[in-house]
């Protein structure tokens, strides 16, 4: 089954920090080569002492990219962290992907095109006309897309960073209500990578069906296209 295309790629060098956009990406076991590598970490002033430093303790992380001007914003917060590398700083999975056709119902709910960079995916996927799944009917299903193969772990819960503009505009909590009213608070969902490679925007994203034989021991893979 074709999901759609790879509308955009993003990647997040310092977790809660601005996203770099990318033409093309080389996933690897542990998610995008340099996404969220780095961290901010609370080392006094605020109750995460010992814990990420995040949007939802900050509401203009998203918009910064630099290490020092994200220290000194949680500084005029009274907050002071410090900055980990080294290690992989994901909330539950490495990859994250939103389908636009998704975000359809919020968009005519609130009446414009609601900006799909405020979920902060890694993968943009604009979709097939054919394509009517939810992230709950995608669960445990493989996705191929270039070389790269993920399998879909769990629709994604969503917090309050949502409803923060990606451009620094006036925040929306109604964003926030309706997903929480409507769609179990979820919106997207997270992958674990099953075959690493490489990727490209404008690579066909297809789900892939698989296919065991009962009295044989493995089995083989089927794409449905």
């Amino acid at each position: 089954m074709v999901v759609g295309t790879l509308d955009a790629i993003r990647r997040y060098p310092v977790k809660s920090l601005r996203a770099e956009s990318l033409e093309c990406a080389q996933v690897t076991p542990s998610g995008l080569e340099g996404d969220r590598t780095s961290a901010l970490f609370v080392a006094s002033g605020h109750v995460r002492v010992g814990k990420t430093y995040r949007g939802k303790e900050n509401d203009r992380l998203h918009l910064i990219a630099d290490e020092d001007a994200a220290r000194a914003s949680a500084g005029s917060h009274g907050v002071d962290v410090e900055v980990r590398k080294g290690e992989r700083f994901f909330d539950d999975a490495p990859v994250s992907i939103i389908v636009d056709r998704w975000l359809d119902e919020l968009s005519a709910h609130l009446g414009y095109a609601v900006e799909w960079e405020r979920f902060r995916p890694n993968f943009f996927v604009g979709s097939a006309a054919e394509f009517t799944q939810t992230e709950w009917e995608l669960q445990g299903a493989d996705l191929q897309m270039g070389q790269v193969r993920l399998r879909v772990r769990t629709p994604i819960e969503r917090c309050v960073a949502i409803t923060y503009h990606p451009r620094g505009e006036p925040s929306d909590p109604e964003i926030l209500r309706f997903i929480a009213q409507r769609r179990d608070a979820c919106m997207g969902i997270y992958c674990d990578v099953i075959e690493p490679g490489h990727t490209s925007v404008g690579d066909r994203v297809s789900s892939v069906a698989l296919i065991r034989d009962s009295n044989v021991r493995g089995g083989k893979d089927e794409e449905n296209l």
